[in-house]
Parts: C-alpha cells; structure tokens; sequence
C-alpha cells in the first residue's frame, strides 16, 4: 500500500502525532470496495436488489455515504504500515483524526498515539543486595513432621466431660440476631466448624473455647465494618449457640511403623532425611528466586521510566483473565464471586493496579538491559529450549516448534524469554550479598 508518513512528533513524553498519506489509488480502491459492500442492501425502482449501477447509486445519494466504510476499509492496514514506517511501537488504540479523504485524492491522516517508553537504565551490575539466609534447621524439619503427624491423625468423638480446645471440630446449631432481629443467612443446624479456621467472624470461634457437649450459649460478637454484606457491616450482633458434639485429632504414633504406613520408608529416620533434603531443595530453590527478585527490584528502582497507563489497564485485563480461569479451575463462577465478596469488578482491579505496575515497569528495563548489553540467542539455545518444553509436555519437539511458530513466526516470544533469563542470569553473576 502506498503510505507515505510526513511527520511523527511527540507532544508528550510517551505520546505523539503520527501524520501520514494514503494515495489515490488506494483510496478509490478502498472506495469501490465500500460500494460493493453497501450495495447489496441497496434497493431502487427499476433495478434487482444489490444490482445498482455505481454512477446512479452515486447521483442518488452521494459518494460521501461511502467515506466511513471505506475508511474502515483502508484505515487499518494503512495505520500498520505508517506505524511499522515511522518505527514506533504503538501500546493503545490510537486516536484518529481524518484530516482529507474523498475520491480521487490523496486521504491525510493524523494519529495520536500512546508509544512504548523510553527506559533510562541506572546501575543493573554489581549491585548489592542484602543477605538472607536459606538454611535448613532441625526444626524446620521437625515441624514437617509434626505437619504429616497431623494430617494422618483420626478424627474420633471426644467423652461428655471435653472441653472444646482450638483445633477441635465441632457440631452446633446456631442463630444469630441483630438488634434482636434475626438476620439472613445467620442460622445453621448441626452445622461443622474447626476452631481456629478462621471462617467466622472475628471472636466467634474464641468464645466457643471450653465449651462442654449439650451446653448452650451466647456469643457476642461484631461484624467487621469491611463485611460482603453492607447491612451487617460493623452491627453487633448475638449468636445463640448449642454445641451437640466435639470431634478431636488423634495423632499417630512417631516411629518407624508411622514412617512405613505414610511413605515409601522403612524407619522414621529415613523419613527424615528425605523431609531434609526436600527442604534443602526448597532453600536452594528461594535462595535464588530471592536474589533474582532482589537484583530486579534494585535496577528496577535504579531505572527512569514513566510507564503509560494503557500499558498498565492492559496488564491488569491480562491479570483479571488469569484470575477469573484460576475460579473457572476451581468450579467458580466469576459472578458468584462478585456476588459472595461484594465486590464489583472496578474494586477487583484496583487491588491489581500496583502488581500491573511493577510488572510492565520490571519487563520495561529488562527488555532495556537485554538490549544494552546486546544478548542475543544461539540456534542452538532455542532447540534445547524447545527440547525442554516438549519434554515437559510428552511431545515430540517438531511437533512443539509447529504449534508455536503457528502463533509466533519467527519464535519471537521464545527468544525473547531466553534473552531475558540469560539477562537476569548476567546481573545476578555480578551481583554481591551484604
């Protein structure tokens, strides 16, 4: 296509004015592609539906009815090209503002455009980052342990004379009153609870302490001012209780036996060392996300950029997908949740705004450090890579690279992602911990 652009100028510090020209030829074309459309619903006296000569459909109603289609027609790929011409990178839906256009002349256009910033990068090498320590203690692992002790332990029915203690599950009728009035969805017969769960209001759990099978009680409570429901945020209210049974954990025995029944060991002691070397695993594995993310945030917090807020609403609709699939797993419907939570959709992505931010501000200066340093990709890195995923997913490789080129051409995204690991892989290496 014939795009000619005659002026990109920046009126802000990531937006600007993209002024190009779109030829005659084009324009006619974009025009006889408009009519060919319109006229299939066009009907006049004397002429089969769709079957109206172009020189009368024009004498009837003007060529101008055409412009806005043939605009629609013409203005995309003319855009791409003026972009890819003036050697932006465009981050928003630009505003478009149609300077000339009709038959038989050129078509002016000017395009105010939000673009990718510029990254102004600080120190990212030798920097210095505070030490931390990752290693396993004795008590770590006798904590799993215990962990795995608890959860094999027996539910059995604790004697008449029990008193309720934090991590007992009991069974009780409750009704709760607000005001003296008894309110929806504050009423349960023989319903279940852990103490110490947490699901109940703040307190209520508490006061069920040292209750005794049979006994009944009431419990004063407050609902938090930050409660789903607007009518009973921060009410006091009156649950009144009877407790029908207490349920408590039986743990089983620490020996070899235990080790036996629950894993693939013969004695405790084997058992423990494989909880040991899983937790060694796990230390090794945090002690290197944290000095990556340690190293990031400093050059991060070292670079200037202003991120554009398109940037970021387009991360946060990236980050609202993910979380509405993650419910979706969970067999949640998003409207469910809204309604559960109280929440509307704006509230949800506000609590995004900041995690948006630093991700499209963290891929800003790595993509700046990738290419200051001028890391590039092997051939061969990118087989292994693709060798790694299909790997992972019990595929043949060739197989892996035709479903991603199918996406991605030139494996774009792929490469990029080598570049950015062996980036934070350079940065680390130079990094020192304090």
């Amino acid at each position: 296509m014939a795009v000619a652009v005659k002026k990109w100028e920046k009126i802000e510090k990531n937006v600007g004015v993209l002024e190009f020209e779109v030829g005659v030829a084009e324009v006619n074309k974009a025009l006889d592609d408009a009519f060919k459309k319109v006229v299939k619903t066009v009907q006049m006296p004397g002429f089969r539906k769709g079957k109206v000569p172009r020189p009368i459909f024009e004498n009837r109603y003007g060529v101008e009815v055409l412009y806005q289609d043939a605009l629609d027609i013409l203005l995309p790929v003319a855009y791409t090209e003026a972009v890819r011409e003036a050697d932006i990178i465009p981050v928003d839906r630009p505003e478009i503002d149609v300077v000339q256009f009709g038959k038989d002349q050129e078509a002016v256009i000017k395009a105010t455009v939000t673009v990718k910033p510029e990254v102004a990068l600080g120190e990212y090498k030798n920097l210095t980052i505070e030490k931390k320590d990752f290693e396993v203690t004795a008590e770590q692992v006798a904590q799993e342990v215990e962990n795995l002790q608890k959860s094999h332990a027996e539910i059995v029915v604790a004697g008449d004379d029990v008193a309720v203690e934090t991590g007992d599950t009991v069974s009780m009728d409750f009704k709760g009153f607000v005001n003296g009035e008894a309110f929806e969805g504050g009423e349960a017969d023989n319903y279940q609870l852990e103490i110490g769960s947490g699901l109940f209001i703040p307190g209520f759990e508490e006061q069920l302490v040292g209750m005794k099978k049979g006994e009944e009680k009431d419990i004063e409570v407050s609902f938090p001012e930050s409660y789903h429901v607007k009518n009973l945020a921060g009410q006091p209210a009156v649950f009144k209780i009877k407790l029908h049974e207490i349920k408590r954990k039986q743990l089983p025995v620490l020996d070899d036996e235990f080790a036996k029944d629950i894993s693939e060991f013969n004695t405790l002691d084997e058992l423990k060392a494989d909880i040991e070397n899983k937790l060694k695993e796990k230390a090794e594995h945090d002690s290197k996300m944290y000095v990556e993310e340690a190293v990031i945030s400093k050059a991060v917090a070292n670079a200037d950029v202003e991120v554009p807020q398109a940037m970021i609403d387009n991360e946060i609709e990236a980050l609202m997908n993910d979380f509405k699939q993650r419910l979706q797993q969970q067999g949640i419907p998003y409207e469910a949740y809204i309604q559960f939570t109280g929440q509307d959709e704006s509230a949800i992505k506000a609590e995004f705004q900041a995690q948006a931010q630093n991700r499209v501000l963290t891929g800003l200066v790595l993509e700046a450090v990738v290419a200051a340093e001028g890391i590039e990709v092997a051939d061969e890195e990118v087989n292994e890579e693709l060798g790694k995923i299909a790997d992972s997913a019990k595929m043949d490789v060739e197989r892996v690279k035709s479903i991603l080129e199918s996406r991605d051409p030139n494996l774009s995204n792929l490469k990029q992602d080598i570049k950015t690991r062996k980036t934070i892989a350079m940065m680390v290496d130079t990094a020192k911990a304090e």
